[in-house]
């Protein structure tokens, strides 16, 4: 008989073959949706001048995604629990990147408009797919540390971003300035990963032939203490059973490790996916207009070549890395989530303030780079906080549906930024008003966060 030191052991190793099998592909996956996502930050710099954008236009344009993203995040990861992750990521995967392609046609604020709407409807299933997809692989006390590594793309995308847009906006070749050509080399890597998916992703644990069939077992045995399932096996097939005999789910799963049928409008009443959906849009207003400013916040602070301020938005991203990492294996090891988010929203919101007020060009990169540092550190004890009290029936819709109504921030952040900026007396004032307005949200959703009670998801 094994005890429970062995268990342990065995335990640990097999959810670190786990992350080691998924964590790293998914981590490139990410990598490059989120780089489709910001790209124009980069190309903004050129682009901009090239076509005679205002700083609204621009504003509207890259925030425009997120509407479209939001409208189809609840209904992609409906389908993706209807028909696996592997076959809808895959065909996402391959429709953005066609997308980020063809916005090297772009000519007009219109056309500029249309193409980061549709963009923003091909990504809507990626990110909240996701996240439902670890909690396939991951048990509850895991979850925060698997996400955050996931989400290390972002400083990933961030850093690799801005070293790529460095050297491309540099390059004029076919007749094509830098910012079109950058469009071209971020969006064919998705066509390519997405035809790959098809080939690496299994849709969950039961189906994982890279696992032993006593470790399918193992895993399913502990995911189903999170989920109220239990692990049966029928015809030398496991499968998961509910043990309440009222879900009828004895059937072996087409496509998840607990096939649930998601009571729709049941989860969407629930006062706790708007509770959270309010503290996320807070977090990404102050993210999202952070990020897809942060190359001309940093060339108002003084820098004189569009390949350097690229380059200088690596350092921001570096910190991103650091935040996620540490507050979110902290947050997993003390089994602490709201102080976490609020400490970490809030030290960005002080040093946002910050630099505001700088005027040395170092000093206001060393606060944007503390800024990033708190942003991103709200991440992993964010998203540990919904799926670590919803059932597995109100998983798909309640993190859709979060993750959609949150994402609206991402629209409201960067046009916001945009619009103080054109209507500020000069450069300097308008970058200042941004960034304290920026402030504002984050500390809001720091504030949302502590009002936090694990009772929320019963009322």
């Amino acid at each position: 008989m094994t005890n429970r030191g062995e268990t342990a052991i065995s335990d640990t190793k097999l959810l670190s073959k786990v992350a080691w099998r998924l964590l790293p592909f998914m981590l490139l996956l990410y990598i490059v949706s989120y780089l489709d996502r910001i790209n124009v930050s980069f190309a903004g710099l050129q682009m901009n001048k090239d076509l005679g954008f205002s700083e609204t236009v621009f504003g509207f344009g890259a925030g425009i995604f997120f509407v479209g993203y939001s409208l189809f995040g609840v209904p992609s990861n409906i389908l993706l629990e209807k028909f696996g992750a592997r076959k809808l990521i895959s065909a996402i995967m391959i429709i953005w990147g066609t997308i980020t392609v063809c916005m090297c046609l772009v000519k007009s604020d219109i056309s500029f408009y249309v193409l980061r709407f549709l963009l923003g409807v091909a990504e809507a299933g990626f990110f909240p797919g996701m996240i439902l997809y670890l909690t396939y692989w991951f048990p509850k006390k895991e979850h925060g540390l698997a996400v955050a590594r996931f989400m290390s793309a972002i400083p990933l995308a961030g850093v690799l971003g801005g070293v790529l847009a460095s050297i491309v906006l540099n390059i004029h070749i076919f007749g094509l300035p830098g910012w079109q050509l950058l469009f071209i080399a971020s969006g064919l890597p998705a066509v390519l990963l997405g035809i790959a998916v098809l080939f690496f992703l299994t849709d969950n644990p039961l189906e994982a032939q890279w696992l032993s069939e006593p470790e399918r077992m193992r895993l399913s045995e502990l995911l189903s203490v999170d989920s109220g399932a239990m692990v049966k096996t029928v015809s030398g097939r496991a499968f998961l059973e509910s043990k309440d005999k009222s879900e009828n789910i004895s059937q072996p799963p087409k496509t998840s490790s607990i096939p649930t049928s998601p009571n729709i409008f049941g989860t969407m009443k629930m006062p706790a996916v708007w509770f959270f959906a309010t503290i996320y849009f807070s977090l990404t207003l102050g993210m999202y207009g952070f990020q897809l400013w942060l190359p001309q916040i940093i060339k108002a602070f003084g820098s004189t070549s569009d390949s350097s301020t690229a380059l200088l938005t690596a350092i921001p991203a570096l910190f991103q890395a650091i935040g996620m990492n540490l507050v979110g294996r902290h947050s997993d090891q003390t089994n602490e989530r709201k102080f976490h988010l609020a400490a970490s929203a809030s030290t960005a919101a002080l040093a946002l303030i910050l630099a505001g007020y700088l005027k040395n060009p170092y000093l206001g990169l060393a606060a944007l780079s503390v800024t990033a540092c708190g942003i991103w550190g709200t991440v992993g004890p964010f998203w540990a906080m919904p799926t670590s009290i919803f059932t597995s029936a109100q998983k798909a819709v309640g993190i859709g549906l979060i993750n959609s109504v949150g994402n609206l921030g991402g629209f409201a952040g960067p046009y916001l930024v945009g619009a103080i900026r054109s209507n500020a007396a000069n450069e300097s004032a308008g970058v200042m008003y941004a960034l304290f307005a920026l402030a504002v949200s984050l500390f809001c959703g720091s504030a949302l966060a502590l009002t936090f009670k694990q009772k929320i998801a019963k009322i």
